[in-house]
């Protein structure tokens, strides 16, 4: 059960540190936006354009959290 959770924790980390990546690229938000959302399809998960939005919102908040800004 550990090692599933030791797993469980690099996917999702993983999964985090590709979201951030995508979102400081250099693209327009919208293009960014899609991206995401086909990652996120791909993995089985479906949102509407106001989920996303609030997904990259709270992202972005977080991130500003931790660079103390």
């Amino acid at each position: 059960m550990k090692g599933l959770n030791v797993l469980a924790a690099f996917l999702g980390g993983a999964a985090v540190g590709a979201a951030i990546g995508i979102l400081f690229a250099p693209e327009k938000g919208e293009d960014t936006r899609h991206k995401i959302a086909e990652i996120l399809r791909k993995k089985g998960i479906r949102l509407n354009r106001e989920e996303m939005d609030n997904l990259v919102d709270e992202i972005a908040s977080e991130m500003k959290q931790e660079a103390g800004v």
